[in-house]
């Protein structure tokens, strides 16, 4: 009877020895699976920026003057000027310049963009899905048209199509993140796209805002806003410090954020024909603009994403 009765103890317990390796081995395999999962999201960043501006294509048009009113300017004769057009090298005509000697704070390379002529430095590469990251900070160099106004320059994404597409004459067909000084992530709608974006319905002369809260608003070519909202907030930092601005895109959907705060949430990116007819607008390429205001950029980064960041999933519910 002893024997009986402890018979089935030192069964149960030979087993539990031998299932014991085996869930060890599950719970290792899960957590490499796991960790594997995990690798595979952590997208490296890729750099966009050297000395040689070897990433990126220039093109410029028109030295801008006061009184500018979306023609094709003219010279003294009344004859159309051509725009300058493609560059061969980006560095042509010093409007984009990489820094030849950083400075000792700065041991990655520094753009200037000197907005003498407007134009663009536009990626050679065409990105869709992406997180994109720089830095920025303004020059003191200002030109006409804007000798008088607010430094002024942007962001332009899903940039599509032939340069001089909008009314300055000097961008593709894109979205604007706008950098201009108390601005930082504005919206500006280039040439025929569209977007909608939650934002505060205008009123009389107040601009459309943005803010998370609020419903999206058709906004851009042939929709209820005419192609401009404001940023949330202010969150732009004193004159001389460097802002880190970020562009995320997923599938039409898109986040301006400045200085880690998201001023802006927006979805629906399209363009739109002029029978109103949409397309949807998910991918092109980035270009940085040149609009009469020095300025200065680094740790220009990209990456790929597999899905929207899972932080902001729900600005978009």
């Amino acid at each position: 009877m002893i024997k009986l009765l402890f018979y089935p103890v030192k069964l149960a317990s030979e087993l539990t020895m031998k299932l014991i390796p085996y869930s060890i081995l599950l719970l290792l395999l899960n957590a490499f699976f796991c960790l594997s999962y995990a690798s595979s999201q952590q997208v490296r960043w890729t750099p966009l920026l050297d000395t040689e501006l070897s990433h990126w294509q220039g093109y410029l048009s028109y030295r801008h003057q006061e009184g500018y009113n979306g023609n094709i300017p003219k010279d003294e004769n009344g004859n159309e000027l051509a725009a300058i057009g493609l560059l061969d090298d980006p560095q042509q005509y010093g409007v984009f310049t990489t820094l030849a000697t950083p400075s000792k704070q700065e041991s990655s390379p520094v753009l200037r963009v000197s907005g003498e002529i407007y134009g663009g430095l536009t990626t050679k590469q065409s990105y869709r899905n992406y997180h994109f990251t720089l830095k920025f900070k303004w020059g003191t160099e200002v030109f006409n048209p804007r000798k008088k106004l607010l430094k002024d320059s942007g962001i332009l994404y899903h940039a599509i199509g032939e340069h001089g597409q909008e009314y300055w004459r000097s961008w593709m067909v894109s979205q604007e993140f706008q950098i201009m000084q108390g601005h930082l992530g504005d919206y500006w709608s280039q040439g025929n796209s569209a977007i909608d974006i939650r934002a505060f319905l205008p009123e009389y002369v107040m601009n459309a805002v943005a803010d998370e809260t609020q419903p999206f608003r058709t906004v851009g070519a042939k929709q209820s806003i005419n192609g401009f909202v404001l940023r949330k907030e202010n969150f732009e930092k004193p004159a001389g410090a460097w802002n880190k601005l970020e562009l995320i895109c997923f599938e039409g959907k898109s986040l301006h954020i400045v200085n880690g705060e998201v001023v802006m949430v927006l979805q629906h990116s399209r363009t739109v024909d002029k029978n109103g007819v949409a397309t949807p607008l998910l991918a092109g390429k980035i270009q940085l603009q040149s609009e009469a205001a020095e300025l200065y950029y680094k740790d220009i980064f990209i990456r790929q994403l597999t899905e929207l960041p899972q932080q902001y999933q729900q600005l978009f519910n």
